[in-house]
Parts: C-alpha cells; sequence; structure tokens
C-alpha cells in the first residue's frame, strides 16, 4: 500500500528544521509541496532537493476552500501511483487546511498517512511579540475571520494574512470589535533570519506592502473599558454584580414577579421610539428590553434553575426547528406556506410535550394584554371557520353592539353597560383583523398622536398666558385643529 508522508518545514529558519526532516528531505526524489514560497525551500533547492509546488493552483480558484481541496485531491490521486512526501510550512498540524483534508480522505481511501514534526510559528511569533500565551490567545484563520468568534480579552494570532486583500477582510472585521486606530503587529517569518514585527494602528493594517504566506497578525488584549462595554459576556457579569453581595439593593430584591411591569414598559416605549423613528432612541430602548431579558436570566441562574446560555439554546433550537425551509431541505412557495409550516410546528411541538388541550383557546396566554387577547382568540376561531364570511357582516355587528350598548345606556346599569362596551370593542378589534390591523398597536399610534397633539395645545396656551379654564370649546377645538394641520 503507498502512503503519504507529511513534514512540515518550520517557521523559516533552516536550522529549526529537525534533523530527521532534513536527512528525508534530502533523499527524496521528488518533494511536493503546497507552495515554492518558503526560505527553507531556497536552501533545500540549493542543496538539490527537488520540489513541485502547488502555487498553480491559487490560480484556478476564487476561494482558498476551492483551493486546498484541489490539493488535496491531487495529492491522493498521486497516493494511489507511489509514496507521496508532502511538505507544508510550520507544523502540519498548525493553521494547516490540506491537512487537515487528507487526514479524512486517507481514511476514506485506506491510504496510510504519516505526520512528520516541523516546528510551529507559534513559539516563534510569541518570542517575536513577547507574549505568555498562558494567559489565553487565539489562533484564527485570516482567509474566513468572523467577528463573532474574536474573544478582545485574549491574545489573538491572525495566521494566513497572505495578501492586502485578506488584510482588508481582517481590518473591517476586527474594526467592529477594536477602535480604528487600536495598535496591531504585523509579524513575518517569525523565527527566521528574516523575522519582521511591525506595529501599526488598525486602520493601516492593509497598506502594508510586504505581506506574505508568512504573514501574521497579533492583536493583543484589550484593557480600555470602552471596548470591553460592547461585550455581551461584559454585560452580562454587570448585570450579575448588579445582583451580587455587593450590587444593587434594589435589583437584588427583584423577582421573575416584580419585573413584569417593567418588562411591559420597557416594550412600549421601545415602540415608541419605533414609530418616532429615532434611531438613538431605538438603540437605548432596546438596551432596557435586553436589560429585562438579562435580570430575569440572572435571577434564574441565582435560584439554580437556569441561566442566560439556556435561554440562547432554548431559541436558538426554536428557530432551526421552525425555519426548515432555511435549515434544512422544505421547499415554501410562498409566506403563506411558511406561517402554515410554523403552526404545523408548533402543534407537533406541544403534542411532543403532551400538551393535548381541550380547547384551541387553551394555549393562548391569559396574561396577554386584553385587546392583544381578543385578537389572538378571534384568529384561532377564524381558522377553523369560525368567522363572518366578509367585513360587512362584522360592520353589521359592530353597529349591532353600539345600539345595544345605548340601549343600557339610557337604563344607566353598570354591570349591563361594562359587558356591552366590552362587546363594541371585541366587535372593533374583529374590523381591524378584517382589515389586517393590528389594534395594539393602532391605539398606540393614537395615543402617541393625542399627547402630541394636547401638548401642542398645552404650549400654545402657555405662549399666551392662558389656562383650559380661560378658554372656551370652540379655541380649545381650533388649536386642536391646528395641530392636526401642522401634522399634515
Amino acid at each position: 500500500m503507498n502512503k503519504i508522508v507529511i513534514m512540515g518545514l518550520g517557521a523559516g529558519d533552516i536550522n529549526q528544521l529537525p534533523l530527521g526532516v532534513y536527512k528525508k528531505l534530502l533523499k527524496a526524489e521528488l518533494v511536493y509541496t503546497r507552495t515554492i514560497d518558503h526560505p527553507v525551500i531556497d536552501v533545500l533547492i540549493e542543496e538539490g532537493v527537488n520540489f513541485h509546488s502547488f502555487d498553480n493552483v491559487y490560480e484556478k480558484y476564487d476561494t482558498f476552500a476551492e483551493v486546498y481541496e484541489d490539493i488535496s485531491d491531487e495529492i491522493i490521486r498521486l497516493a494511489e501511483e507511489k509514496d507521496v512526501l508532502y511538505t507544508v510550512p510550520g507544523h502540519p498540524m498548525v493553521a494547516e487546511m490540506t491537512v487537515q483534508l487528507l487526514i479524512q480522505k486517507t481514511k476514506a481511501n485506506g491510504i496510510e498517512l504519516l505526520i512528520e514534526g516541523g516546528q510551529s510559528f507559534l513559539d516563534a511569533l510569541f518570542q517575536a511579540v513577547k507574549i505568555d500565551p498562558i494567559d489565553g490567545f487565539q489562533l484564527l484563520d485570516g482567509t474566513a475571520l468572523k467577528k463573532d468568534e474574536v474573544q478582545i480579552t485574549q491574545h489573538l494570532i491572525i495566521g494566513q494574512v497572505y495578501d492586502a486583500f485578506i488584510a482588508s477582510d481582517v481590518k473591517l472585521t476586527l474594526m467592529d470589535k477594536y477602535s480604528d486606530d487600536y495598535n496591531v503587529a504585523i509579524v513575518t517569518a517569525a523565527g527566521s533570519s528574516e523575522e519582521r514585527v511591525k506595529w501599526v494602528p488598525l486602520y493601516e493594517l492593509d497598506r502594508e506592502t510586504e505581506l506574505s504566506n508568512l504573514t501574521s497578525v497579533y492583536v493583543p488584549p484589550v484593557q480600555d473599558e470602552h471596548l470591553m462595554q460592547k461585550e455581551f459576556s461584559n454585560l452580562r457579569n454587570v448585570i450579575a454584580i448588579l445582583r451580587g453581595p455587593n450590587g444593587c439593593p434594589w435589583d437584588k430584591k427583584q423577582t421573575h414577579v416584580s419585573l413584569k411591569k417593567y418588562l411591559i414598559e420597557e416594550s412600549y416605549e421601545l415602540l415608541e421610539a419605533i414609530d418616532e423613528g429615532d434611531t438613538e432612541s431605538i438603540i437605548s430602548e432596546l438596551g432596557d428590553v435586553l436589560l429585562q431579558v438579562l435580570l430575569h436570566a440572572q435571577i434564574g441562574e441565582d435560584e439554580g434553575m437556569f441561566a442566560i446560555e439556556d435561554v440562547i439554546e432554548t431559541l436558538c433550537k426554536k428557530m432551526i426547528r421552525r425555519h426548515p425551509h432555511v435549515f434544512s431541505n422544505i421547499t415554501v412557495e410562498n409566506e403563506e406556506d411558511v406561517i402554515a409550516n410554523w403552526n404545523e410546528i408548533k402543534k407537533t411541538e406541544k403534542e411532543f410535550k403532551g400538551n393535548h388541550s381541550s380547547s384551541l383557546l387553551d394555549d393562548i396566554e391569559n396574561s396577554l394584554p386584553q385587546m392583544l387577547l381578543a385578537y389572538r382568540y378571534q384568529n384561532r376561531a377564524a381558522k377553523v371557520g369560525f368567522d363572518w364570511d366578509c367585513v360587512e357582516d362584522a360592520w353589521s355587528k359592530v353597529e349591532e353592539e353600539i345600539n345595544e350598548f345605548k340601549q343600557e345606556a339610557t337604563k344607566n346599569n353598570q354591570s349591563k353597560m361594562l359587558q356591552e362596551f366590552g362587546d363594541v370593542l371585541f366587535a372593533i378589534i374583529n374590523i381591524a383583523r378584517f382589515y389586517q390591523i393590528y389594534p395594539e398597536e393602532a391605539l398606540q399610534t393614537t395615543n402617541v398622536k393625542f399627547k402630541k397633539r394636547f401638548q401642542y395645545i398645552e404650549q400654545a396656551l402657555m405662549k399666551d398666558n392662558k389656562t383650559f379654564e380661560e378658554c372656551s370649546l370652540e379655541q380649545l377645538d381650533q388649536l386642536w385643529e391646528d395641530a392636526k394641520q401642522i401634522e399634515e
């Protein structure tokens, strides 16, 4: 059986190459290498080693993933005919995707695979920038860097920053986490005689002209409290401190029940900010809503019941499960199909939990605001056909309920009036449903509008040094109309 032997060429200094690897390379008839662009290869060529590189493969594809697939496939094909000696920069098991692919493919094809040493660039890089990795560090791939992977409190090493294009992507990704002028180090050929360490502000990262396949970027841990405030983990820690032994007396005494009203209030304040189109207010109010979520999660953690990770896990699973048309192979034609799938999945979830409701309305939360509860009841009933055939019938019902309320009002029967007025509201909500108007949002819009117009009247009276009592209803109504004209 033929075999593939993978050897690491080290960080870039021939003197750091293990003696055993060096001797085997000198004896080899032909050595395949991912790239010829490595200082050790220049020395070995002078000593008579014959190399065949895969540098030309890089020109054939738009992505590195495709390049690595092609190289690994070609090595597997060669191994079907003969033994193959393949070299890579650094250590084969550090930041080398072709090796990872070969591990998978040799196993699948029954080919023997041997991996031999080579010094990783990490040791040399630690020495070059003078850091101790015991403090915690990350090694990430510059060709596929994602901001959510970056932990700004740790030493960050980004490998495979081959050129200005990759450096630009790395820069833009890091700018979501760090300030534009944050100092980073460009480290090239660490551990070799050609080692260079250049410190630059982050915004200049892609302006460096000497980037190569031996270039890495080092980003020091963040000490700035302002940058730390962008991290979710820091926010969670703030909430834990507030609830901790030396925290805030108010926060420490809160419970799930006591916080209910604040969640409602903050939600409505967010809706108002959205209606006003005020971006800064939306950011602020979203933060207030998030605060409520984290307070509830911290209470759950303090009581040993659940933590924010449980909330996030449950939500992720639910979103993936309820969107099979996105995360699976289910096909949908339109939004109606999406909603139908969603409802069917919800039904299956309830059955799985053993929640076999005796009524279609039982699983609608009674704690909802009454207007929203009425809307949900009507929607649920309509889905099984308990609904008016057309909106005209719904309008007739509104008129009927208004007349019934008027009749009870003439009798001044408070108990009956209460019931009949509720029927009026219920019938009006039904009208909203027919026209696809969300009644809670509609009323909230009117409340905001009323507040603005009333405040206009107050300001107009104040300007004229008048009070409400000094004005007739006709005068106040005219000011109301003036406010309406300004809105238009």
